[in-house]
Order: C-alpha cells, then sequence, then structure tokens
C-alpha cells in the first residue's frame, strides 16, 4: 500500500514584534489581562511594506525544502491554507507558485480557518495515496493583523490573533506516515466567528465604498465563551476518535501540537487527556494565534528543538471559524 509521510517542515514569521505592553498603548488592556486570558505575551505583525501570505509561505517553504533535501523544481503541487489571502480572488496559492519561481503546476486553497492546515494536509494525502503526485507543499500562512479592529473595541480579538507561515512537504513512503485524518464541521455556529465583508450576498447599493460608514464587518467578530464552550469538547472528541480509528490510546502519543487558540484550552486537553508536559508543543506564548499557521509553525519550531524524532507519534488537532474541527496522527 502508498503512504504519505513529511519530508521536510520549515516556517516564517515576521520580524515585527507585537508585546502585549505595546497593545496597552492602543487599547483598554494590559499585559496581565491578556496573560490571564490567553496565555499570549507577544506575537508577529507583518511589515506590510514587505511581506504578504505569499512570500511568507514562500519563506517556510524554502526552511522546509532545505530540511528534506529538495529543490524547489521538485514540488508538484500546492495546497495553500489561508482564509486571509492577499487578495479577495484570485488565491494565494498561486501567487505562491509565482513566488517559488514554478510554471503551470496545480495550485489549490483551502479556507477552513483554524483547522485549515489539517484539510489541507489530508487533501495532500489523498494525491500521494492514489500516485497522483509525488512532493506535495503543504501551507497553512496567515495575515491577520490588517483585520483586527486594534482600539478597546475590538480588544477581544485583537489581542490574540498574529502573523506568520508553516510548511511541509509531502511525499509518497512505503511505511505509513499520516496514519488517518479526521474531518468535522458544524455550519449552525458559522457567525459565532467570521468576518462579515468582503461577503458577495451584500446587495450591490450596500457595497459602495460611499455607503460602507461601518467598518466593523471588516473586523474579526467571535463569540468567545461559544468558541471555548465548544473546542475544549471537540478538541478531546476529534484526538479520541483518531486514536480509537488507530487502536491507540493516549499514552501512545509522543507529541501533541494543538492549534495554538489559547493556552486555557490547550492546558485543558492536556489535563483532560493526562498528559505529562513533555508531551505538549505550545508556542502560542511567543506567537499567539496564526490561524491555519499555528500548528506547521509549531511543528517545525518542535522538529527544529529535537522535540521531534524518527518514529515518534505525532498528534495534531484544530478547532476553529465554521465551526470546524480536524486532526491527524502521523508516525514520523
Amino acid at each position: 500500500m502508498r503512504y504519505s509521510k513529511i519530508a521536510g517542515v520549515g516556517h516564517y514569521v515576521p520580524e515585527r514584534v507585537v508585546t502585549n505592553d505595546d497593545l496597552s498603548k492602543l487599547m483598554d488592556t494590559n499585559n496581565e489581562w491578556i496573560i490571564e486570558r490567553t496565555g499570549i505575551r507577544e506575537r508577529r505583525f507583518i511589515d506590510s511594506k514587505k511581506d504578504t501570505v505569499a512570500n511568507m509561505a514562500a519563506k517556510a517553504t524554502h526552511m522546509a525544502l532545505e530540511r528534506a533535501n529538495l529543490k524547489v523544481e521538485d514540488i508538484d503541487f500546492i495546497v495553500l491554507a489561508t482564509i486571509t489571502p492577499d487578495y479577495f480572488f484570485p488565491g494565494s496559492g498561486v501567487l505562491l507558485q509565482r513566488e517559488l519561481g514554478l510554471e503551470s503546476i496545480g495550485a489549490l486553497d483551502i479556507r477552513n480557518a483554524c483547522s485549515g492546515f489539517i484539510y489541507a494536509l489530508s487533501t495532500a494525502d489523498q494525491f500521494i495515496k492514489t500516485g497522483m503526485y509525488k512532493n506535495i507543499l503543504v501551507i497553512g500562512a496567515e495575515i491577520q493583523s490588517t483585520a483586527l479592529d486594534l482600539t478597546t473595541r475590538g480588544r477581544g480579538t485583537a489581542v490574540i490573533f498574529g502573523d506568520g507561515a508553516g510548511a511541509v512537504v509531502l511525499q509518497p513512503s512505503e511505511k505509513p506516515g499520516i496514519l488517518s485524518s479526521h474531518l468535522h464541521s458544524d455550519g449552525r455556529y458559522a457567525e459565532e466567528l467570521y468576518v462579515k465583508d468582503p461577503g458577495s450576498s451584500r446587495p450591490h447599493e450596500e457595497r459602495q465604498p460611499e455607503q460602507i460608514l461601518d467598518t466593523s464587518t471588516f473586523k474579526v467578530h467571535m463569540n468567545g465563551n461559544m468558541v471555548f464552550k465548544h473546542a475544549v469538547v471537540r478538541f478531546h472528541e476529534v484526538i479520541m476518535e483518531a486514536l480509537d480509528a488507530n487502536n491507540l490510546t493516549k499514552d501512545d502519543i509522543d507529541l501533541l501540537i494543538p492549534h495554538q487558540a489559547n493556552l486555557r484550552i490547550s492546558n485543558y486537553i492536556q489535563q483532560k487527556l493526562g498528559l505529562p508536559e513533555e508531551k505538549l508543543y505550545n508556542n502560542i506564548m511567543r506567537y499567539g494565534n496564526t490561524t491555519a499557521g499555528s500548528i506547521p509553525i509549531a511543528m517545525s519550531e518542535a522538529w527544529g528543538e529535537g522535540k521531534i524524532k524518527d518514529d515518534d507519534l505525532i498528534c495534531m488537532a484544530a478547532f476553529g471559524s465554521g465551526f470546524t474541527w480536524a486532526s491527524s496522527l502521523i508516525k514520523w
């Protein structure tokens, strides 16, 4: 049977560090308030004169390729997960293709927010298993900072999100690599975490610039209590689903890499599963919530720190806008 494996992983975050104290100068908040509610101490925001989703993704790609001992020309397909594309259309997948100097290979965009990377990885896994492609670039990349309301009105979300990109290269393998992925959604809660505009369902007259007086619909809206309530349930469910599907238990996990949504959520899941500290990887304190970028960024850092080794069992899990949630089990 044909399997797929991660051959290389990389990441990139913007140079600009934005601390909690920096945000306290823009809105009614403080370092202690943010840490208590999210665990975040700082995040990265782009330099709008040089950073784009596509070029951050390209920088993460080059690191992943170097670690995989591959060249750009070896890539034969791109799956890019983002909800913050550089343009309303086309998707940023083709912009990444252009950034890398590639011609004519396929590029697919995935718009599943915080679960986007696992959805993208699962999609690429199917292409590998069918033999359609050999070296698939899978990306999670986001620029959230430009959609945030950096005032007291928007502090509930503004203190959470950051920018960055993570990449993996997926290849065929004779031995199991990606053991299974599990994807879910529940659109009944779509408006509990969303950005309304620019939405195509707005009447034409309401979409004219002179009519847009209230720009709040272009900013992130989140019902934090509702998101937290569902996240802690779905995270645990989808992790156990992956373990059960492979006749494994929580004790078999060598490292859990959760989507970096909120440190309180990660700590809750750790306690629920009874995992020791060394079996959980968090970096939200440094980068905030980078949405589709959070899992591959964390995976890249964990690998770089020697916390992921050959034959380790890695569990990834995510929950976010949609609502969507997903998990994937990988034998490294």
